[in-house]
């Protein structure tokens, strides 16, 4: 779970940058427009993702034991 949700925030702030730079929607111009509910969709699992890995900040660091 950790790991595909850090996978979703780094496909989220990639397309930010798309968006930030070239003013270019790549998951509006994919399925519909912003207000299409497929994008909706992908808009919400990636907040849900971001808003998991919150929790990555307050977790205890695992040490590992070297055998």
């Amino acid at each position: 779970m950790d790991r595909l949700s850090l996978i979703l925030v780094i496909i989220g702030a990639l397309h930010w940058l798309l968006v930030g730079l070239f003013q270019f929607d790549l998951v509006a111009t994919l399925f519909g427009g912003q207000d299409a509910l497929l994008s909706r969709i992908i808009y919400t699992i990636v907040g849900i993702a971001g808003a998991y890995c919150i929790s990555f900040l307050f977790r205890e660091r695992e040490k590992k034991a070297r055998v």
